[in-house]
């Protein structure tokens, strides 16, 4: 397939390039002019270019701007000139944050901030323009990681490193991650079926913070003491609760439904995936 691939140099979309055989035209969605972007030989447009969330939201009206409505231009125009297959990449941030139940593709959505409510916004609107000439794919991801991974995972594994006691020992949530070879394995099915409709992108495991971090220690092979220090749990709740959040609650979405609907498994291990990130998954 020909394939118009935004956010080409991103995470993602670097890791894509390199896992598919289809034929890969990048495009700036920041930079570029959609209006007069040459669509007509495509055959899909996967668009991963986003204003991703920020530990400080930048301003509400730019999240709507580039999230919600210059993905709809992008997608009308795809379909005006014959495209068959938009795949847009959302985020399990549309049902809202942390909760003690696992997120499927049918829980109802309630997103408490703007990241979330813009690529929520995006969703329904691009879902309109779904008819059988015109198939509109959804993919959403918890925290993806792999080589190359920044923001939160990169903190973590930069203080796994420099740090030998750390005071993590105890934590007792699950959250759900998404190997970013397991992600690119989902959009390749998404993309061959055509399928239409919401999908979850997730590992088979949910991890612990504790469990999270022993891992990477033993991946680098590296001895890490986790202790269990009350305080800083208190301390972090109320001083840096987004941190807290993260670190200490529960974020866990079951794709059973993805899985079935696609004939799809996963083609790595949470653990070969860990591996990955702090080896390089191209060696």
């Amino acid at each position: 397939m020909k394939i118009l691939l935004t956010g080409a140099t991103g995470f993602i979309g670097t890791h894509f390039i390199h896992a598919t055989s289809h034929e890969i035209i990048p495009f700036s969605f920041h930079r570029g002019n959609i209006d007069t972007l040459d669509l007509s030989s495509l055959d899909a447009v996967l668009h991963l270019a986003a204003l991703v969330h920020q530990m400080e939201d930048a301003d509400p009206e730019a999240y709507e701007q580039i999230n919600h409505v210059r993905t709809l231009e992008l997608a009308t125009r795809a379909k005006e000139a014959g495209v068959k297959h938009f795949l847009f990449m959302s985020t399990v941030k549309v049902y809202g944050e942390e909760s003690d139940t696992a997120y499927t593709e049918t829980t109802p959505c309630y997103p408490q901030e703007a990241y979330g409510k813009s690529k929520l916004h995006a969703e329904h609107e691009l879902q309109k323009l779904n008819n059988e000439h015109f198939t509109v794919s959804i993919i959403r991801t918890p925290i993806v990681y792999g080589t190359g991974v920044k923001a939160n995972i990169k903190n973590l594994i930069d203080l796994v490193r420099k740090v030998p006691i750390l005071p993590f020992g105890n934590t007792h949530n699950h959250r759900s991650m998404v190997y970013v070879g397991n992600l690119c394995a989902l959009i390749e099915r998404v993309l061959e079926q055509q399928a239409k409709g919401i999908f979850l992108a997730c590992d088979d495991t949910s991890l612990s913070t504790t469990e999270f971090i022993r891992k990477i220690a033993d991946s680098m092979g590296e001895k890490r003491y986790l202790i269990d220090i009350p305080l800083f749990e208190n301390l972090l709740k109320h001083l840096k609760p987004s941190f807290y959040k993260r670190l200490f609650e529960n974020l866990t979405v079951d794709n059973s439904l993805t899985k079935k609907q696609l004939h799809f498994s996963n083609p790595y291990s949470t653990d070969q995936g860990i591996w990955m990130m702090l080896h390089g998954e191209h060696k």
